[in-house]
């Protein structure tokens, strides 16, 4: 697998439609920049099934969105398949699992090398024809989707980040402190790997990677949504507010009244106006 190109597909399975045979979902394993195998799934949404049957036609005319799934989450995952139904009203869907992460290789760098599996991801939806592509990403994924668009610039065509932290290190929240315990001990490691299906590296960053708060002021003039619930118990008010702050005038902030964190917090009427809202910034 290590000697794959980026983003090259190692396998897939493609399923056709049951009454129109049309090319139906696929999953497949990715291959990041360095070598990382990355469990993936794409969904062509409901326009290849109501188009005529040239598909890359189809396929180019309608945009995809690419999901990040937070921390200890990965494709499989209930919470994760329910945000990808909720969109894939809207267009085609990309969804995977980060590195260290349910059937993905690797180990979890907690949102540093993820950005590369993030890439392949994008990359994979370009090459499936969308013309545009649209990252959608949750707490640690939402960090992961601000510091691709930061790094990777012009690769997203729209971005939203769904209770994302503004800075690394923090732990002024009860949940925060016990993540930090689960990543940076032995034994909460043995906890992640057996109890969640997450497997964590054991270094520490080396360089520091790009924090979320410093990636946003280099997205523009990507269009940046930044939704933070104002009951979420990880990450307080004062992060959300610091990215708007930081993004300036191309980011739009919404505050939702009584939302917790993340994947689960989000339910399908906030999911619909996301979508809504990166539909609309087409133009």
């Amino acid at each position: 697998m290590r000697n794959r190109s980026a983003g090259q597909v190692a396998h897939s399975t493609v399923r056709p439609h049951p009454e129109t045979g049309r090319q139906g979902p696929i999953r497949t394993f990715l291959c990041s920049a360095d070598g990382i195998p990355v469990d993936s799934v794409y969904d062509p949404g409901p326009a290849v099934y109501e188009t005529p049957p040239d598909t890359h036609r189809s396929a180019s005319r309608s945009p995809v969105f690419v999901i990040a799934h937070g921390f200890t989450g990965d494709v499989d995952r209930p919470h994760v398949r329910r945000v990808a139904g909720v969109l894939r009203g809207y267009g085609a869907v990309v969804t995977f699992s980060f590195r260290g992460h349910g059937r993905s290789g690797g180990r979890s760098t907690v949102g540093d090398k993820e950005v590369l599996d993030l890439a392949a991801a994008v990359d994979w939806a370009r090459r499936l024809g969308h013309a545009r592509v649209v990252t959608v990403g949750f707490s640690m994924g939402g960090s992961v989707v601000l510091r691709h668009a930061a790094l990777h610039p012009g690769t997203a065509d729209a971005v939203v980040a769904v209770s994302a932290p503004a800075r690394w290190y923090y732990r002024g929240t009860a949940p925060m402190r016990r993540l930090h315990w689960l990543v940076t001990r032995p034994e909460g490691r043995l906890v992640g790997r057996y109890g969640l299906r997450t497997r964590i590296h054991h270094r520490d960053w080396d360089p520091v990677p790009l924090s979320p708060v410093e990636s946003v002021p280099r997205i523009a003039p990507t269009p940046l949504l930044i939704v933070h619930g104002d009951r979420d118990g990880y990450f307080p008010l004062d992060h959300p507010r610091m990215l708007a702050e930081a993004a300036g005038d191309h980011a739009e902030l919404w505050i939702e009244p009584g939302m917790g964190h993340a994947e689960h917090a989000a339910d399908d009427a906030l999911l619909t106006r996301i979508a809504d809202w990166a539909v609309g910034t087409a133009g």
